[in-house]
């Protein structure tokens, strides 16, 4: 599969991804999930980075970011993250050697008509899995806060989020008519590939931007 350099966009959404070596497991007991957590927290006000969205499964996590003016924030972000993880693990399990594989994935996403989506794909990923029968009984993910559970009150809610009637039950039934299929597959494809999850009006707002060419591909068409 063809992939081309990862592009990051000032005050834009982005979804990140990051696997574990080999996908083996990252975390196995709450303490290995918090310990991650108290790292994003610290570095996303370090940095002044925006979660929108967040899940952290076994062996990956899923982002949802915004880097505001400095576009290198995402990179330092996940190279805190990444570093500090490893050391944590290594120490905690008497190891040494890598606990992510190879570099994270990251994908700028057009905020008007992908960034709920890309939060719902994000927050899903524990039912996809079989992990869960809902979304809401997941405890590593931003989706409880965003439907007025409580925790995780450091989560950002985003512009889109906010323009929603009553949006924390607007929210939960916008995640709860799942992901179509077509959707997902584009999610992902953008993302393995790091292109922009968009379509082409927004690749083309995103070149002017940044004033360098972006790979075409197909463009996505949202599903009204």
């Amino acid at each position: 599969m063809p992939r081309t350099a990862r592009v990051i966009v000032p005050h834009c959404p982005h979804h990140v991804v990051q696997r574990g070596h080999n996908r083996n497991a990252v975390f196995i007991t709450d303490d290995d999930y918090e310990y991650y957590l108290s790292t994003l927290i610290e570095w996303k006000y370090e940095l002044q980075v925006r979660v929108y969205a967040f899940c952290l499964m076994t062996n990956h996590v899923h982002l949802v970011l915004d880097p505001g003016e400095r576009v290198d924030s995402i990179g330092l972000l996940m190279k805190r993250l990444a570093g500090r993880q490893t050391r944590y693990v290594n120490k905690k399990e008497g190891r040494t050697g890598s606990l992510w594989d190879g570099r994270y994935k990251v994908s700028a996403i057009d905020t008007e008509s992908y960034l709920m989506r890309c939060c719902r794909y994000v927050e899903l990923n524990p039912v996809k899995a079989r992990m869960v029968a809902s979304a809401e009984d997941y405890r590593w993910s931003s989706y409880q806060v965003k439907i007025g559970r409580g925790g995780f009150d450091w989560v950002d809610f985003d512009q889109c989020y906010l323009g929603l009637g009553n949006s924390a039950h607007s929210y939960q039934a916008f995640v709860e008519s799942g992901v179509p299929s077509d959707e997902q597959a584009f999610i992902q494809t953008t993302l393995n590939r790091n292109q922009l999850t968009g379509d082409q009006r927004f690749v083309d707002e995103i070149e002017r931007r940044i004033g360098i060419r972006v790979e075409a591909r197909q463009p996505g068409r949202p599903r009204k």
